[in-house]
This record gives structure tokens, C-alpha cells and sequence, in this order.
């Protein structure tokens, strides 16, 4: 075989790895149901998980998480909330921990869809208090700049939608079509362990999350899911939602950690300029999973917004 036969043999085999490793990946549908034994409700685009906690007659609050960790990463936080009389809903993105892995552009109007689905699925017809976590906290902002009189307040977990620069790999993988999904596909798993070891030596108020975040990679459609996210819904600032908010008058918090090496710190002062009426709480020693690696010392701090009238 001659060399340009070898570079070319090459090529498509280095093309076909992440096609191959995706194919054989475990579907959703084989996923065993994990002790929170929650419910699935049937949507206009696929399955979603779900799980309720705390009194029925509760004041509703919505967690909604971020990007890659799904809602077990609110876990910690959870029993807080139920202790103090609130009835939480907690779900999984489409493409993400049980929900199903629909294909399409997942912005944020593909999530606030979803949301709104889901809370007429569950007949849940009172304002609600918005919780996100990073992505979360998108989806939770474009909600309720939409959809203000079904929020109560919002609450952003080191918001994403600052529009801040992520690096040159994710500028390829979001713009470059082909080339960018083998990229992302290839090199995101390597990034997501990464993390997950950098932090495996923190305090968790989510056992085992790190090892869970990685088991996240043994299931179809998750990557695929991830890379339309990151062209849709985290492609774009939320600077008009900001601003509508703060006409509204809109409660919102907004939790930092200052070595927070994903939503940098910075990134407090472009939604100050957004919406000045926005309560900043700052975590020194926290970074981007501040919500389960400071969920004790974040607990108090929030308490006192969440109970405000």
C-alpha cells in the first residue's frame, strides 16, 4: 500500500474512534434507576426524569442543573430546602443522566419548552422560586424573563449566559461543524475526567459525585447532547433577559466562587452593568461545583433570600 493509501487509512481510522466508542455506549434506555426512585413523565420531545421532595403543600422551587452534571448534583442542598417547608422539583436535562436524548438545537428556547412542559405535566400553576446551577442558571434566567408571572424569584449558581471567552477548543467546537464534533467528541471525555479528579479530594455533599460525573460518559447521546448545548444555549449572553428582569423587579441572587475557574469571578461585574438591582453572594475559597463542595457554608447564606417575602 502506498504512503498516501497509509495516510489516508489513517485518517479515516482516527475519524471513526469517537464514532465507534458512541455506538458503543449504553442507551439511556439501559440505565438502571438509582435509589432516588423518581418518575418519568412523557414530553413533546422525549421521556424526562423527575423527582418531587418535601410537603405537598409546600412553596414549589425548581433546580435546574447545568451542563454535564445532572440533578443529583442538587442532592446536598435538597434536604435543606425540605427542612425548611419548600417543595422541590428536580429534573434531568434532556441528553442527561435518565432523560431521553432528543436530536435537534438545544438553546435555551429548546429548555424553556421543556420546563414549561414539564410544569404543566405536573400541574404546578403557582409562582415558583428558580434555581440553576451554571446552564441552570441560563434556562432558570431566559424562564423567567419569559414566563414572569410563574416566577417568584430566581436564584443563579455561578451563572452562565456572561458571554466570557472559553478558549480557542470550544470557539472550534461550537463554529466548525464536523471537524468540531470530532474534537469535542475525542478530547471532552479526557477534559470531564479531569475535572472530576481535580476534585475528588474536596468535601462533597453528594457521595460519590465525581465518580458519577464520569459514569455520565458511558451512555449514548450524552457528548452529542453537550456539543448542541454549548452551540445553543451557552452560545449566547443573557444581557436582554438581565435587563427585562431588573424592569420587572425581579428577585434575583447571584452566587460566585472566586476560584471558579469556569465562570470566572469577572463575570460578576458584566451582570452588575445588567441588572444592578441583582444580590451577589461571594464564596472565597469555592469554585464551579460550590454547590456541593459548600453546601454547608452556601446553606445560610441563602436561607435568608429564599425565606424574604
Amino acid at each position: 500500500m502506498s504512503l498516501s493509501l497509509w495516510s489516508l487509512a489513517l485518517a479515516a481510522a482516527a475519524i471513526a474512534v469517537p464514532l465507534v466508542i458512541e455506538v458503543r455506549r449504553k442507551t439511556v434506555d439501559q440505565r438502571v434507576m438509582d435509589d432516588s426512585h423518581g418518575q418519568y413523565a412523557d414530553l413533546p420531545r422525549g421521556r424526562v426524569f423527575f423527582r418531587w421532595h418535601g410537603p405537598k403543600d409546600g412553596p414549589v422551587v425548581v433546580c435546574i442543573h447545568g451542563l454535564s452534571t445532572p440533578s443529583y448534583v442538587w442532592d446536598g442542598l435538597i434536604p435543606h430546602l425540605v427542612d425548611r417547608g419548600f417543595r422541590v422539583l428536580s429534573y434531568d436535562l434532556y441528553g442527561r443522566g435518565h432523560s431521553d436524548r432528543p436530536f435537534g438545537a438545544q438553546d435555551v428556547t429548546f429548555f424553556e419548552e421543556m420546563l414549561t412542559a414539564l410544569l404543566h405535566d405536573q400541574n404546578v400553576t403557582t409562582p415558583v422560586t428558580l434555581i440553576g446551577n451554571s446552564m441552570g442558571s441560563a434556562i432558570s434566567t431566559a424562564f423567567a424573563s419569559r414566563h414572569p408571572s410563574r416566577v417568584r424569584q430566581v436564584v443563579l449558581f455561578v451563572p452562565a449566559g456572561m458571554g466570557h471567552d472559553l478558549g480557542l477548543s470550544a470557539r472550534i467546537t461550537r463554529k466548525i461543524p464536523v471537524i468540531g464534533d470530532w474534537l469535542f467528541h475525542l478530547a471532552y471525555p479526557r477534559t470531564l475526567r479531569k475535572g472530576a479528579m481535580q476534585e475528588s479530594d474536596l468535601p462533597s455533599s453528594v457521595p460519590n459525585i465525581t465518580d458519577r460525573q464520569v459514569i455520565e460518559l458511558g451512555y449514548r447521546g450524552f457528548l452529542r447532547s453537550l456539543l448542541s448545548s454549548l452551540r445553543g444555549a451557552l452560545s449566547e449572553t443573557r444581557e436582554e433577559d438581565h435587563r427585562k428582569l431588573q424592569d420587572l423587579g425581579m428577585s434575583v441572587l447571584a452566587i460566585w466562587g472566586r476560584k471558579d475557574d469556569i465562570i470566572p469571578i469577572a463575570c460578576k461585574a458584566r451582570l452588575t452593568d445588567w441588572n444592578r438591582d441583582v444580590t451577589h453572594i461571594e464564596l472565597p475559597d469555592a469554585g464551579h461545583g460550590l454547590v456541593y463542595t459548600h453546601t454547608s457554608e452556601l446553606w445560610p447564606l441563602l436561607e435568608p433570600a429564599l425565606l424574604a417575602d
